[in-house]
């Protein structure tokens, strides 16, 4: 847990006032302000007139204490990393109850939740994640300080759950049905360690089936639009050796003389290559560890490294320059040896979110961006990693919104939030879903 801690103070103080900003995410100074086209600002206006709109936007006014008792229920069901199922089992059942056609939870542990729309040609996702980034033992009971609440994973990505929870109450208390299908979905494997496998699985021959569009409720707040994927690679590297006494056994090769060259050899070529025109593009050592005490050889010596762009060909360039670094490393340290076996090394892939950008004039992100213009908020164009980089990456129109209301602390355990005019973007999700599912006639 002091481990933890350190990790996220850091991202603690950087939040602020506001959770605008995931830790997965690029710095706000590279996001772009976004215009709507008048066909779509004509388009999102007039749905968002049309009479059953209309009450549909005071029905979630109107359910807005229960979307947050909702809200409150399922951030104290832990969900760490790998272990969601707990809530998953809760979140189906309140999705049931909602209206859902249909509800099962897939082989990975998504939940989805299906409601048939008139003709069923296209399908459309809302979907929040369920994991968080929290391991098992941590105390998520909520605490109240005035209006605030605060608990871990209350902000990331919890709110998100009970927005789209909401929506599907809503199109059911008001008899909206729609064109095409929609499914509500509970991801699993968002954050860190999961890399994104609960939306990888949505979009794998074990998914739903074909994904036409892609709206992922992620963070708080309303201006904030991501439509390109920042992409990552992330390796755990071993070095590993005899191991043996500081004297006794000096001269066999040394695992850790093996990882400084590595991460030498790595930081220098790749600060040239960051350096080069093109898309940003970001490296890290961020964990090394190994040895056993100060006097003796270490028998494996290892690291966790992060690289990371918006484009597929930097994400592959500064990735060859790693195991190129690795590989030069390895051949000098056991040149060295005087004694004994050469060491090994362990490359091991642990993370592989790929990359994708999409024009502003696609007509879905120009849908995103009439809609959240029309709740008088200047949308923020911005990358991110998120589990709309799965569908970007495969050329499936989506776009990461948030869940409105204001926040702070993500991925510390001082996270909080504050419902103010959180029913906004509950209804902005609506009337993206809507817009891009079609109301039926």
């Amino acid at each position: 847990m002091k481990k933890h801690l350190l990790k996220t103070a850091l991202i603690f103080t950087l939040t602020g006032a506001s959770y605008q900003l995931h830790a997965q995410e690029e710095a706000p100074g590279d996001n772009k302000t976004g215009v709507a086209g008048k066909t779509y600002t004509q388009q999102i206006s007039t749905l968002a007139n049309k009479p059953a709109v209309k009450k549909a936007f005071q029905t979630i006014v109107d359910l807005q204490p229960q979307t947050l008792q909702d809200h409150m229920l399922l951030t104290e069901i832990p969900a760490p990393p790998y272990k969601e199922m707990v809530r998953a089992q809760k979140y189906a059942e309140m999705l049931k109850a909602a209206g859902a056609d249909s509800v099962w939870i897939d082989n990975v542990g998504n939940v989805i939740a299906k409601r048939k729309g008139k003709t069923g040609k296209r399908t459309v996702v809302l979907e929040g994640h369920l994991d968080t980034v929290f391991p098992e033992g941590t105390d998520v009971k909520i605490k109240h300080k005035g209006d605030t609440l605060y608990a871990p994973g209350i902000a990331d990505d919890t709110r998100a759950l009970a927005v789209v929870l909401t929506v599907l109450k809503t199109v059911e208390k008001t008899g909206i049905e729609t064109d095409d299908d929609v499914l509500f979905v509970g991801a699993v494997g968002e954050e860190g360690p999961g890399d994104l496998r609960g939306v990888k699985n949505l979009f794998s021959p074990q998914g739903p089936g074909k994904i036409d569009s892609y709206i992922a409720v992620d963070g708080t707040g309303m201006d904030r639009i991501v439509h390109r994927g920042l992409g990552s690679h992330r390796y755990r590297i071993t070095f590993k050796g005899l191991g043996g006494h500081s004297s006794g056994a000096f001269g066999l090769a040394n695992p850790h003389n093996a990882l400084a060259r590595a991460i030498h050899y790595w930081v220098l070529d790749a600060d040239k290559f960051v350096r080069q025109p093109g898309m940003r593009t970001t490296y890290n050592v961020g964990v090394i560890g190994g040895g056993t005490s100060v006097n003796s050889i270490p028998f494996e010596s290892w690291m966790e490294v992060d690289m990371r762009s918006e484009s597929p060909e930097r994400v592959a360039g500064i990735d060859k320059l790693l195991q190129a670094a690795v590989q030069k490393a390895l051949a000098e340290e056991n040149q060295m040896k005087m004694a004994g076996p050469n060491l090994i090394v362990e490359v091991k892939m642990v993370g592989d979110r790929p990359s994708g950008v999409e024009d502003t004039n696609l007509p879905f992100v120009q849908r995103a961006i009439a809609a959240t213009s029309y709740f008088k908020t200047q949308p923020i164009m911005s990358v991110g990693s998120t589990n709309a980089n799965i569908p970007i990456s495969k050329g499936v129109p989506a776009v990461t919104i948030g869940s409105g209301g204001k926040s702070g602390g993500a991925h510390a355990l001082g996270e909080w939030f504050l419902d103010d005019k959180g029913y906004e973007a509950t209804q902005r999700a609506l009337l993206l879903l809507l817009a891009e599912a079609g109301m039926a006639k």
